[in-house]
């Protein structure tokens, strides 16, 4: 399978990656490759609290783990079940349709491998007017839903293992940065996953080149085309690193 077969099927609500025809998001297939490939091996259980779409949920069938994510809209996870069926030969992901917030009662199984999920970015995208989704609630409930959810979800995975959140920020009404990534960080480490790497991913600058120079004019604003790609540790890292043995990545080309 190609990566541009990914793009063309499946759209995802997080700005990991381009935008779709739709308008939303897509998320980088290739981010999920990497991160499946450096902290899981064949066979290992993946828990998302924000599975919006179904990038995370193919590319993990394909690599041989079994995904499960939690995702609010009905008709959200009926395209993502659609796009998998296309898709997915076997171990077909699982998507449940609930609020994350409730991902302790909606997911009654523990000790999942890794935690690997893209929330929304604050209110930049809005996806729905239902009161349970946090991308649509005022700034302070959103951090407190935030942090329930990402605790609930770190209490999920089994000790010695590891959990990448990818997450850019978004400005308020005046122009201030929420601080999303250091928000994360406080999220993830309240919850006893510590702060382990950081990488940076770089998207597709689009229409931002013809925005940026009016934009900083008037407001000495910079455009931003990247996301932060945050690794976390529950447990010891060493430990977690051993059971992994040696980084794999198969061809996920389909090419001989």
């Amino acid at each position: 399978m190609s990566n541009k077969e990914f793009e063309a099927t499946a759209y995802e609500p997080c700005h990991s990656g381009g935008l779709s025809d739709s308008g939303t998001s897509v998320f980088d297939p290739v981010l999920c490759e990497l991160s499946y490939a450096w902290y899981t091996r064949e066979g290992d259980r993946v828990i998302d609290p924000f599975a919006g779409g179904s990038v995370r949920g193919i590319v993990a069938s394909h690599m041989g783990r079994r995904y499960t994510g939690v995702e609010l809209r009905l008709e959200q996870v009926e395209a993502n079940r659609e796009q998998a069926a296309e898709i997915c030969s076997s171990d077909a992901p699982e998507w449940i349709v609930g609020d994350s917030a409730r991902i302790d009662e909606l997911v009654p199984s523990d000790g999942y491998d890794f935690m690997f999920t893209c929330p929304p970015y604050a209110d930049l995208e809005v996806y729905s007017d239902d009161p349970a989704d946090i991308s649509n609630m005022p700034h302070g409930e959103f951090i407190e839903a935030y942090r329930t959810i990402m605790a609930k979800a770190v209490a999920k995975l089994a000790d010695d293992r590891f959990a990448v959140v990818v997450i850019g920020d978004a400005r308020d009404r005046e122009g201030f940065y929420y601080n999303l990534p250091g928000i994360t960080v406080q999220a993830m480490e309240d919850a006893g996953a510590r702060y382990y790497n950081e990488a940076i991913l770089v998207t597709p600058a689009g229409s931002l080149p013809i925005r940026a120079g009016k934009q900083f004019t008037a407001s000495r604003k910079l455009g931003k085309t990247h996301q932060n790609v945050l690794t976390f540790v529950k447990g010891d890292p060493k430990r977690a690193t051993e059971r992994l043995g040696d980084v794999v990545i198969p061809d996920m080309t389909g090419e001989e």
